[in-house]
C-alpha cells in the first residue's frame, strides 16, 4: 500500500514545486478568480487526502488482481496521475489557464474512466475514487472560470 501512497505523493511534490505557495504567489494572487474560490489553507489538506484515496484504491485493485490482471485499470491509473501532475505545470508553471483548461478535461476523462475500471475490480476501490472525481470536476470549473476571467 505505501508504494502506491507514495507513487502519488511523488506526484503532488512535483505539482508543490510549482505551486503559489512555492513558486509564483504573485502571478496567482493577480488573477481574477470567481467569489467561490477556495481559500488557499483547503488544498493542501484536500490534496493530501486525495492522494492518500487514491493511492488505498490503486493498491486494493493491485492487490486483488495484481498487476497482471489489472493491466488496463492500473495503466489507465498511471495515465491520469501523470496527467495530474501535468496540470500543476502547465498551470502554475507556465501559467497557461487555457491549456490548463483542455488538459483537465482530459484528466477528468482520465479519472472516471480509471474509477469505472476500479469499480468493476474492487467496488471499494471504486468508491475511494468518487471524491478525487468530485474534486476535479470542481477545479475543472474553477479553472475554466479563472481563464475566462483573465
Amino acid at each position: 500500500m505505501i508504494l502506491w501512497i507514495a507513487l502519488c505523493y511523488m506526484v503532488a511534490w512535483t505539482g508543490a514545486q510549482v505551486s503559489p505557495g512555492m513558486a509564483s504567489p504573485e502571478w496567482y494572487d493577480s488573477l481574477a478568480k470567481p467569489a467561490w474560490n477556495p481559500p488557499a489553507w483547503l488544498f493542501g489538506p484536500v490534496w493530501t487526502l486525495l492522494y492518500t484515496l487514491m493511492g488505498i484504491s490503486a493498491w486494493l485493485v493491485w492487490k486483488d488482481h495484481g498487476f497482471k490482471s489489472a493491466k488496463t485499470a492500473l495503466s489507465l491509473f498511471l495515465v491520469q496521475l501523470a496527467l495530474n501532475g501535468l496540470w500543476s505545470q502547465i498551470f502554475f508553471g507556465m501559467q497557461e489557464t487555457g491549456w490548463a483548461f483542455f488538459e483537465i478535461l482530459i484528466l477528468l476523462t482520465a479519472i472516471i474512466a480509471t474509477t469505472w475500471l476500479f469499480f468493476e475490480k474492487n467496488r471499494l476501490a471504486g468508491w475511494l475514487m468518487t471524491p478525487y472525481i468530485a474534486w476535479v470536476t470542481f477545479a475543472t470549473a474553477l479553472n475554466g472560470a479563472i481563464w475566462m476571467m483573465n
